[in-house]
């Protein structure tokens, strides 16, 4: 691992689309696939893709919460960038493990992703705080399902894609 990997809590890709779509409960024996969605209305929708290293700990969510809603990406009906905090609109958050992944030959490792438990945990500590921040401004959120294989189904209208490190 890198010194700067090392000292990488979390990594995150924010996106605005059109339309987000994401698995929440794989189909069982006598159920049908359960899924989540983001407002199919906007383009001031963003999925939010986060992935949490090992060492990550719980001082790092509040930063992280406050400075993804606060990032102006989504693009107003005028052409001007603002924030999901700033327009109506909605946040899909997706966990996402692979990106952590390191391409070693043909292969590629996850020595670097967090423990299982100390991911769900933080993982739902960070929903938590985002579905408070959101509550006051208006984005309706909404998120996948932590340890699950996330089939996610996005539709954008252009390279509005920001990723982060904290």
């Amino acid at each position: 691992m890198s010194e700067k990997e090392r000292a990488l809590a979390a990594r995150t890709v924010l996106q605005q689309c059109l339309r987000a779509r994401l698995q929440v409960r794989p189909a069982g024996e006598r159920s049908e696939a359960e899924f989540v969605q983001v407002r199919p209305d906007g383009p001031r929708d963003g999925p939010l893709h986060l992935f949490l290293f090992k060492g990550a700990t719980d001082d790092i969510l509040p930063k992280m919460a406050s400075t993804l809603l606060n990032l102006r990406l989504c693009e107003a009906d005028s052409g001007k960038l603002s924030s999901l905090l700033e327009l109506p609109g909605s946040l899909l958050i997706v966990p996402q493990a692979t990106l952590g992944g390191e391409a070693k030959g043909r292969a590629v490792q996850y020595h670097t992703d967090i423990s299982k438990e100390d991911g769900l945990r933080l993982h739902s500590a960070f929903v938590s705080l985002r579905e408070q921040e959101a509550a006051k401004a208006g984005p309706t959120v909404r998120h996948g399902s932590y340890g699950n294989r996330q089939v996610l189904s996005l539709d954008t209208n252009g390279p509005f894609t920001h990723p982060m490190e904290f």
